[in-house]
């Protein structure tokens, strides 16, 4: 999901020890697939600012993309020796992106629109789109809370502090109170109206790409229905909204594949248990520190690790199988 915000370091840093866990490539991929496309936002890019095999690529979109070199569109398209891939995942992505040049991104530069990469000839597209169209990346950025506790008195107030990873500001209060007013819930609101969005993408996939089977990627169990204070300083209040609310993101997902003639993969069911809470080399999705040590690498905050990566790799595999 979003990570414009990410400040990305592009230093003379030493490649990290370790190296990624070895991903075995699933069997029985089914029909044979040529030209494989991968769209999406930053989960579907798997973002990182360092890890084992160095920098993030090039080779595909713009180095503010982010792209990590073991993110599963390339994990895909190497077990499956397709003869053509094109990988146009870039974080912060949204489905305005599949139309038009991406700018902004961190480090100057642009990606070109994410359609472009389709052709009459693509016969595999997998899409991982919709966590920024609703908002939810900065909604939860903007959860985090310096207090223990949720406390109205503090809730409109910010640390005078610039965290370049996370945003512009330190909170100091409760966020669920921000977003739930008088009965209505602005999150909820804005996945709702998202669906549409991810509807007609799906669409205009079939259009371009009329022989490509289409594989809509949901996004991993990365929020537990408790939180983990001060390991993830958001409150257990706070944390059971943002769950609910991240399975409501993942529900509009599902609902979109399904009328916009797409196959869901579920990553979600797949990776249950390997959320921010858990151990540092059992968890799939990152938590603030920036280390992560499933693999080693440089993390960016709340997105996929390199484990995570693998994880989506097998749940997209194990579809095309059927």
């Amino acid at each position: 999901m979003q990570s414009r915000r990410v400040l990305i370091v592009l230093s003379a840093l030493a490649l990290l020890a370790g190296s990624v866990g070895t991903v075995v490539p699933a069997s029985g991929a089914g029909r044979h697939y040529t030209e494989y496309v991968a769209l999406g936002d930053s989960w579907s890019a798997d973002v990182v600012i360092l890890n084992a095999q160095g920098l993030p690529a090039t080779k595909y979109a713009p180095i503010g993309c982010a792209q990590s070199q073991v993110n599963y569109p390339k994990l895909v398209a190497k077990a499956l020796k397709v003869r053509t891939f094109r990988d146009a995942t870039c974080g912060s992505a949204t489905t305005k992106d599949f139309y038009r040049p991406q700018t902004g991104l961190p480090t100057g530069g642009s990606n070109p629109p994410q359609f472009n990469r389709l052709t009459r000839t693509t016969d595999l597209v997998t899409v991982g789109i919709g966590g920024n169209d609703a908002g939810f990346a900065s909604a939860a950025i903007s959860c985090l809370n310096l207090l223990p506790t949720n406390t109205s008195a503090f809730d409109a107030l910010r640390l005078p502090v610039s965290l370049p990873l996370l945003g512009s500001s330190v909170p100091l209060g409760g966020c669920k109170q921000r977003f739930v007013k008088g009965g209505r819930d602005q999150l909820a609101e804005q996945i709702n109206a998202s669906l549409p969005k991810l509807v007609a993408a799906l669409k205009e996939i079939h259009r371009r790409s009329p022989k490509a089977r289409i594989l809509m990627v949901n996004y991993l169990d990365g929020i537990p229905a408790k939180g983990c204070y001060p390991l993830v300083p958001i409150t257990d209040l706070d944390m059971a909204y943002l769950h609910v609310t991240f399975n409501r993101l993942n529900a509009m997902v599902k609902r979109a594949a399904a009328l916009g003639g797409a196959e869901l993969v579920d990553t979600f069911a797949d990776s249950h248990g390997h959320h921010v809470c858990t151990g540092p080399t059992t968890r799939y999705v990152e938590g603030l520190g920036g280390i992560s040590l499933n693999a080693p690498a440089i993390a960016i905050p709340a997105h996929p690790n390199s484990a995570g990566a693998a994880s989506q790799y097998r749940s997209v595999m194990k579809k095309l199988a059927r």
